[in-house]
């Protein structure tokens, strides 16, 4: 099937390595350009070149905290490479710790990173899409499912999912698509470090996939690829809501 990602272009933010870095390889493999970026200059240098360099991928050194982050991401895209058909707002995970153990001024700062600064870049890039544009949002299945010992994931993301049903709301008349997409356990650096602060990584990567459907951990490109579709007009008539990649293990219907 023809995804239609032919010389679209799609803005990525915390794309230099993760699940972000997985879409950017998966929308430029089908023949999309894409805009990156993240913190370190000299990650997202390693990104861009990865991914065949200045035409295919142009990087942006950018923190989303900062207000002129989304602006800057819109501008490079149309003067890079003219058009911008989309986005994936991807940010870090926040440090783990439960709701109640975690203080005040790690929530503030995670609320300034994943919340507000999601927001903002979802809010800018909305505005900028033509009709057939969409933007897609790295959440977590700490949306549906709260998940031990991650409390601020589990008090800030279900926010974004509602901001994303909002906001598909409100620019669905224009044209404009907005999706939640929930990972599950993924082998990304963020996962083997969550492994590895259990203190025995081995049995807590076991443990993880005896609860999954599929009995394993997923590949970055397997979100990318799911990423990527829901990016391409061959999703068009998908927005509003959110979806699992997690290997089934969500119980929920």
């Amino acid at each position: 099937m023809d995804l239609g990602l032919t010389d679209r272009v799609y803005v990525l933010t915390g794309a230099s390595r993760g699940l972000g870095h997985a879409t950017a390889r998966c929308l430029v493999t089908d023949g999309a350009r894409v805009v990156l970026s993240a913190r370190h200059a000299d990650t997202v240098a390693a990104a861009t070149a990865g991914l065949g360099g200045p035409e295919h991928a142009v990087g942006i050194t950018a923190d989303l905290t900062d207000p002129d982050t989304p602006e800057r991401l819109v501008q490079a895209a149309h003067q890079h490479f003219g058009r911008l058909d989309g986005a994936l707002v991807s940010v870090g995970g926040p440090p783990p710790g439960s709701a109640a153990s975690v203080d005040d001024d790690q929530w503030r700062h995670a609320f300034e990173t994943i919340f507000l600064g999601s927001v903002r870049t979802v809010r800018t890039v909305a505005g900028a899409l033509p009709d057939g544009g969409a933007i897609a949002l790295v959440l977590s299945t700490s949306v549906r499912d709260p998940v031990p010992g991650l409390g601020i994931s589990n008090g800030l993301r279900p926010g974004l999912a509602g901001v994303a049903k909002d906001v598909a709301d409100e620019y669905g008349p224009r044209g404009v698509r907005v999706v939640g997409l929930l990972p599950g356990r993924i082998m990304t650096d963020r996962n083997r470090e969550l492994f590895a602060a259990s203190g025995d990584p081995e049995r807590a990567r076991a443990e993880a996939e005896a609860g999954i459907p599929l009995r394993r951990i997923g590949d970055p490109d397997e979100f990318g690829r799911v990423a990527a579709f829901v990016l391409s007009p061959a999703a068009s008539y998908l927005t509003g809501v959110t979806i699992p990649v997690d290997g089934g293990a969500l119980r929920g219907l």
